[in-house]
């Protein structure tokens, strides 16, 4: 009976996750747009404000957690809203680097997130990395130093903020199955996003990063942007609580595509000569993740 639910699960997780990214790669050109005109600290806080609007949604909405009892406080409450507070850390390092970088090339070195998960999932999960996606990951963090380009005269220092964010990312997405199964995925993600909350009104008022909003078309791109967001939070949590983290993140890559074709489309950004060909060796990397898993798994099988 197991086997026959497995690949249902991970072909179910693998679609989460591929909605997830557009979800996040949309919210990111929408940061980017507003950016010009509002501190990253500010648009993270307000990302997180707008973001409860889905999350209470799916939560009340939620079967498991009806279920349940509704129940509202965990075992690791504790550990699920510091996950939150490492949450705006990753926000605030992407939102950062949006501002400074090209759309492209920031959301293509947070695409490194991949390589930091199948690391992170050794100590972490306790799972077994053998020496070739090891290899993959080598190959895959070649490409992100390849669009990094940490020798050329045009590399400045705001490219080390997407790969902050990657690490905050992976961090969080690997510690989504550490979470007791019987707690409702809907109520993980009610505590990531008021922990990643806190921690953001935490930096605007260490800060004082705040612009008056003034105009309704504004307010209807913030609001966008974290409904995007939260939705697409929910979806990642779902998603690597359905799949082992190391096996499912290289689908993460589908996402450099579709970023390049918003900045292009948005930003009117091309930057062929920074992406390539760093970001066919981050695909490659973990596209060789894949073919490894794929093939041991058949060994096993046999």
């Amino acid at each position: 009976m197991n086997s026959r639910h497995k690949p249902v699960s991970f072909v179910a997780a693998a679609a989460t996750i591929l909605m997830a990214i557009m979800l996040y790669d949309i919210m990111g050109a929408i940061i980017k747009h507003l950016s010009q005109h509002y501190p990253s600290q500010q648009l993270s806080m307000l990302r997180n404000v707008f973001g409860l609007i889905p999350t209470l949604a799916i939560l009340f909405w939620s079967q498991s957690w009806v279920q349940a009892g509704r129940p509202m406080v965990i075992r690791q409450w504790k550990f699920a809203l510091a996950r939150g507070g490492l949450g705006a850390f990753a926000q605030i390092s992407f939102y950062l680097a949006l501002f400074h970088l090209e759309f492209a090339t920031a959301t293509t070195i947070v695409f490194a997130g991949p390589l930091f998960i199948t690391a992170l999932s050794i100590p972490l999960l306790g799972h077994r990395v053998g020496l070739w996606r090891w290899l993959a990951v080598l190959i895959g963090f070649t490409g992100v130093l390849l669009v990094m380009r940490p020798t050329a005269d045009s590399f400045t220092w705001h490219a080390i903020l997407p790969l902050c964010a990657a690490f905050g990312y992976a961090s969080i997405s690997v510690t989504a199955q550490l979470f007791d199964k019987a707690v409702p995925t809907a109520l993980i993600n009610l505590y990531y996003n008021v922990g990643s909350l806190v921690g953001a009104v935490a930096l605007v008022l260490l800060t004082g990063g705040f612009v008056q909003i003034g105009a309704l078309e504004d307010w209807l791109w913030i609001a966008a942007m974290g409904i995007a967001g939260g939705t697409a939070a929910y979806c990642l949590i779902t998603a690597y609580r359905l799949a082992e983290p190391s096996s499912l993140s290289p689908f993460e890559y589908f996402g450099i595509p579709f970023s390049f074709c918003l900045g292009w489309i948005f930003f009117s950004e091309t930057p062929f000569d920074r992406l390539i060909p760093g970001a066919f060796l981050i695909v490659g990397g973990g596209l060789f993740i894949i073919w490894r898993e794929h093939s041991l798994k058949k060994t096993t099988a046999d």
